[in-house]
């Protein structure tokens, strides 16, 4: 019996990085479906999603296509257009489609649910949990209420997603405010740190992955990763790997002095590749935003 093609779930708006995952994941064979307009609020049995398996969704073990009803967030409304390789034809009888997702978190939350893909991403405070040897700064995890009475410039962004954006503010007066954002939502406040390379690692299993370099002195450069970077990501994953996903995504830098340190962990599926193998991101985004059915014991514990 044939396997049935995995699928990869884009959205409406592709980024360089997404086009050419896009590209790894059509030479390996896997079907593309990338929507645009309103296929999300007119559910996965309307014309938007007419790429899709059959049997997509958190149902398919009985055939059901589920329904994303009440989705309805803006920006992920049209139609699907599906892509693919010859080879990434049909569903075979008696086994459920696998369904991948690659996108930004607004896209990603409204339609992971309704596909039965289980997003996986780091918990809000690992990097406010990590030792100092590993970040080299003061990181708090807290809510932004209280962020508000700082009276220090600092580094604050949301631990997950875009909701509150990743500066450097003056104080706490210049935090998005309460008519913006919950006082109860957690940020990340870290002290104000300056990298003069940063490096992407993309992490599966335990180990560095794919790996690249996406800045040096703050601005886009892109380039390998060299052997420290690596060995410096095998020193987090020695220390903490434990408490990350199996598949997830951890930036690192180092200062002008030399030292290393944690910039921020991202979850795989909504990450971008820069300079890093495609095929072997491809991995981990894979991985990291798959069927929940197939989640292992370990990661059911880092599920959005």
């Amino acid at each position: 019996m044939t396997r049935p093609p995995r699928t990869l779930v884009l959205p409406p708006r592709l980024t360089a990085s997404a086009r050419t995952l896009r590209a790894a994941a059509l030479r390996r064979g896997l079907r593309i479906v990338e929507a645009t307009a309103s296929a999300v609020p007119e559910g996965l049995d309307g014309p938007g999603w007419a790429g899709l398996p059959e049997g997509a969704g958190p149902d398919a073990s009985s055939g059901a296509a589920g329904d994303a009803e009440a989705a309805g967030s803006s920006g992920a409304a049209g139609n699907a257009e599906a892509a693919g390789s010859a080879e990434a034809a049909g569903n075979t009888a008696g086994e459920a489609p696998s369904v991948h997702l690659h996108a930004g978190p607004s896209f990603a939350d409204v339609v992971a649910p309704a596909l039965g893909i289980a997003l996986l991403e780091a918990p809000a405070d690992w990097l406010a949990r990590l030792p100092r040897t590993l970040t080299r700064r003061e990181i708090l995890a807290l809510p932004i209420g209280e962020a508000y009475r700082l009276r220090r410039p600092a580094f604050v962004k949301s631990p997950n997603d875009k909701g509150v954006p990743a500066l450097v503010y003056a104080d706490g007066s210049r935090l998005p405010g309460p008519d913006a954002v919950d006082p109860e939502t957690v940020v990340l406040v870290s002290d104000v740190m300056t990298f003069a390379a940063e490096y992407r690692l993309h992490l599966l299993d335990g180990t560095v992955h794919a790996a690249g370099q996406y800045a040096e002195s703050g601005r886009l450069r892109l380039g390998p990763a060299g052997g420290d970077a690596l060995a410096f990501g095998r020193e987090v994953l020695a220390a903490a790997g434990e408490t990350l996903p199996s598949a997830i995504v951890v930036d690192v830098g180092r200062d002008d002095t030399g030292r290393w340190a944690v910039i921020e962990a991202n979850a795989a599926w909504a990450s971008g590749c820069y300079s890093a193998d495609p095929d072997r991101a491809l991995d981990t985004v894979l991985r990291a935003a798959g069927p929940a059915t197939g989640l292992s014991p370990h990661d059911r514990g880092f599920v959005r």
